[in-house]
């Protein structure tokens, strides 16, 4: 949640739903166009379509007139029809032959037609078709023979059947017409033609009007009844008004739009059938499922668009202030020498303007007040250096006292020219506050052979420092003291002999050298105290007395001295850390940095 309280995010989230809310209206006004649109010419085409169909059926419907007028009007064959020669003789047979010659010459003139068949009223029926080819049947008694029979030389359309009216080995769908033969010359009836072709042409007609796969067409007669329909298999009669569309004039269309579908319907002249279209709302949707895809491509390609140009805008607007974000964290962090350049809205350089005049006035304060800091941590520094403690000088004096008394000459004089070195050492401040850490050991030794002959050889000490490390700069006897306390505070007490291990470490960056004393160790009550008022980095009053009160016991002024020396040196990081256990050892741990040059 935090994420979008941010001023990027809410800039990117208003202009983009901004930019989404235009395109959703425009997307909306688009698509309603779009479907009106669609939805008229979806019906302009249905008209052109079922128009297109009745033309196609009228042009079908007079060239099988023309086939059976031509039959009608071949004189030759009325006369060989009206021969009357016995079927038995072979003048008989050769006239069947002329006949059934006759039928296929005009059945090889269309491959559409499945057969022909003339029946004469003497009884002979001559056929030719695509099962047996030529042939001459019985006479038969069927509906359709007595609906031409009844008819007065008009063409009679009987409509589709799903096999053959005559020929029993063709088992497939036919539409048949026929007619009544004359003879002009005497007006005399000679018998009907049957002629029947395949009903794929007729369908293949209808399918002309389909505007979908799920559209269904439908040719009715005079009476009403369906002559041939497409997707037989789909009830779409409930769609159809019951008596629609009545009676039409030629030429004419009517349209009618439904709930559920879009109905069409034409008159075909030449049969006075009714050509019925019915197309489901579905397929009606098949086109605005296109327009759908269009305008979805469409929309996700904007949506993309806008969402880029949202986090440009977004963007653009919140980097000035990002930058400055960053530059904020850098002065949290102490660093004041950065500057924020950036060249955006007028009040957004107003503003950076100003912090970059704040951090400039800030880091000129703090450059005073740094110096005044220093100047005083260098007084501070001055008078703790002149606290170094001068009880070892007191008992120094007193050894060589009673040195002296006894009368041992050689020890003396070696005790004598260290303690001269110490002098020497400690009394020189002109020169500088750090050494390096090779003269402070040097230093060290000169103390500890003071040491060794002051205990009479109880004491024995072990410098174990990395030889890399001793052109470190360290403050000045920061070690002295801590070996002073050692030795007083943890080896004396024993009464017998001791160890002192001097030893160096590096850690993460830092040096550490460790005194560690095999004497008495510390309390843990005073040892937290002593802790707890070495990690004051403040160095109160309240501090120092408290350190005061522990040197009776253990520490004294000469490591808060050592810490305090340290950390003014060094920073708050270091400094020094006590270590220890009653009656197993103290170990006092002085941590200063590495210089960067001297890491690896």
């Amino acid at each position: 949640m935090m994420h979008f309280r941010t001023i990027r995010s809410r800039i990117f989230l208003i202009f983009l739903f901004c930019m989404l809310g235009l395109l959703l209206i425009v997307s909306l006004v688009y698509y309603q166009r779009a479907t009106d649109q669609i939805r008229d010419k979806v019906g302009v085409i249905a008209e052109k379509n079922i128009s297109q169909t009745v033309g196609l059926f009228e042009l079908m419907l007079k060239g099988y007139d023309s086939v059976t007028k031509s039959l009608n009007s071949n004189g030759e064959l009325m006369k060989l029809l009206q021969n009357p020669s016995s079927d038995r003789t072979v003048e008989g047979v050769n006239l069947e032959r002329r006949i059934t010659d006759i039928l296929g010459a005009i059945f090889y003139s269309r491959n559409d037609i499945v057969g022909i068949h003339i029946v004469t009223y003497r009884g002979k029926v001559f056929s030719f078709d695509r099962s047996v080819g030529a042939a001459v049947r019985e006479y038969p008694q069927e509906e359709w023979f007595t609906e031409l029979k009844q008819s007065t030389g008009e063409m009679k359309w009987l409509g589709v059947y799903p096999d053959s009216l005559m020929s029993g080995n063709i088992n497939r769908p036919v539409f048949a017409f026929g007619r009544q033969l004359f003879e002009f010359t005497a007006l005399k009836r000679i018998g009907i033609v049957l002629i029947e072709t395949d009903a794929d042409s007729i369908v293949s007609a209808l399918s002309n009007a389909s505007l979908g796969p799920g559209s269904s067409v439908i040719i009715r007669g005079q009476d009403g009844d369906d002559i041939i329909r497409t997707n037989p298999t789909q009830d779409v009669m409930d769609t159809v008004p019951p008596g629609w569309p009545g009676p039409l004039k030629d030429d004419q269309v009517i349209l009618s739009e439904r709930e559920d579908a879009l109905i069409t319907a034409a008159r075909i002249r030449t049969a006075d059938w009714t050509v019925i279209g019915i197309t489901p709302k579905e397929d009606l949707k098949l086109e605005l499922k296109e327009t759908q895809r269009f305008l979805l491509s469409v929309i996700i390609i904007l949506v993309v668009a806008a969402i880029a140009l949202a986090t440009f805008i977004a963007r653009s607007f919140s980097s000035p202030f990002k930058r400055l974000i960053q530059q904020m964290k850098q002065v949290e962090l102490g660093n004041f020498k950065g500057q924020v350049h950036v060249q955006s809205y007028q009040e957004l350089n107003v503003l950076v303007g100003s912090f970059n005049r704040m951090v400039h006035q800030m880091d000129d304060l703090i450059e005073r007040i740094k110096l005044a800091s220093l100047s005083e941590k260098h007084a501070q520094l001055q008078a703790l250096q002149s606290q170094v403690n001068p009880h070892f000088l007191f008992n120094t004096l007193d050894m060589i006292y009673w040195m002296l008394d006894e009368r041992e000459n050689d020890r003396l004089g070696k005790v004598i020219l260290s303690l001269s070195q110490l002098f020497r050492y400690s009394s020189d401040w002109k020169e500088a506050s750090s050494v390096p850490l090779r003269r402070e050991l040097d230093q060290l030794r000169h103390y500890l052979s003071i040491i060794e002959v002051r205990l009479g050889g109880r004491v024995q000490t072990v410098i174990e420092v990395d030889e890399r490390w001793l052109d470190i700069e360290v403050p000045k006897m920061i070690l002295q003291p801590i070996i002073e306390n050692a030795v007083k505070y943890g080896l004396e007490p024993l009464n017998q002999s001791g160890m002192l291990r001097i030893r160096s470490e590096e850690n993460n960056g830092s040096l550490s050298i460790s005194v560690q004393d095999n004497g008495v160790g510390i309390d843990a009550d005073t040892l937290l105290s002593l802790t707890q008022t070495l990690n004051d980095s403040a160095a109160s009053d309240h501090g120092r007395d408290a350190l005061a009160e522990i040197a009776s016991g253990r520490g004294g002024i000469g490591l808060e001295n050592v810490h305090r020396r340290i950390r003014l040196m060094f920073g708050e990081g270091y400094g020094i850390r006590i270590e220890s256990e009653l009656n197993l050892g103290t170990t006092v741990i002085l941590t200063i940095p590495i210089p960067p040059e001297r890491r690896h």
